[in-house]
């Protein structure tokens, strides 16, 4: 599998754009997926300037339903005339940071005709399959760090029902693409077991600096290290979470600004 990353945070280069958001290509099994589409068109000059042409892209994923990974879906709409893009039937609730800022997606886009709303399960065939997971039991609570989603007129903590992750099963591996990990990056791995994981681990909001943060880092790592899985990470872990989490665990952990290319 050949992964691209059209946007995140951070570059190395300068003639890619960053912004606050995801956006990742993946060309697997003769297919084309746009996985999130980060919060603005940047995804799109990006993918331009690395001669990379989104109308051949014949899926799209959105991970869950906030402006930083769906912000850029008109923008593909506009490029790309064939594609289905998925989304969490639940991605169009009204998220918040705290309860003044909206995060989610424009309302509007929920009446494009290529839009799917994805079941709990669904299979889109040659071994790619999106699962919510909102059922399973949980080894570790959620964190939702301040934000919220209203619901009949109030604000309450958010239970990211709305995220859901692409499970790719090739030449015997099982490669997991996830956004965010809102749900808690232990608890995906003790669900899905993967050979491989892509993703953030929304971590940010913890200072290494800090004992208590830096104790949870430490349980982290501790835990990811105790599966075989290599990971691949951005976005929303952190750059200084990442550095800190590096130092415990060296190789297994990688980071992907935006223009990288890796073959997994």
């Amino acid at each position: 599998m050949k992964l691209t990353v059209l946007t995140e945070n951070t570059t190395s280069a300068p003639e890619m754009l960053a912004e606050h958001g995801l956006s990742l290509l993946l060309e697997v099994r003769g297919h084309s997926i746009l996985f999130d589409m980060g919060q603005s068109d940047a995804f799109a000059v990006n993918a331009r300037r690395l001669g990379l042409d989104l109308s051949a892209v014949d899926t799209a994923v959105l991970s869950h339903g906030h402006y930083d990974h769906g912000g850029g879906i008109r923008t593909f709409l506009a490029q790309n005339e064939r594609a289905p893009v998925y989304v969490s039937r639940a991605a169009f609730g009204a998220h918040y940071n705290g309860m003044a800022k909206y995060i989610g997606l424009d309302p509007s886009l929920q009446y494009e005709p290529r839009l799917i709303l994805a079941d709990a399960v669904q299979t889109l065939g040659d071994g790619l399959t999106l699962y919510t997971v909102n059922d399973a039991p949980y080894r570790h609570p959620i964190r939702p760090f301040g934000l919220t989603v209203c619901r009949g007129g109030r604000f309450v903590p958010e239970d990211f029902c709305h995220e859901q992750y692409l499970l790719i099963e090739e030449n015997g591996r099982r490669i997991l693409v996830s956004g965010c990990s809102h749900k808690g990056i232990g608890n995906i791995m003790a669900w899905f077991r993967p050979d491989v994981l892509i993703g953030g681990f929304h971590f940010m909001k913890l200072d290494p600096a800090e004992e208590a943060d830096r104790a949870m880092l430490d349980a982290a790592a501790e835990e990811l290290l105790s599966y075989p899985t290599m990971y691949y990470t951005g976005h929303c872990t952190g750059e200084a979470q990442f550095a800190y989490l590096k130092t415990k665990m060296g190789e297994r952990l990688e980071y992907l600004h935006t223009g990288r290319i890796v073959e997994i």
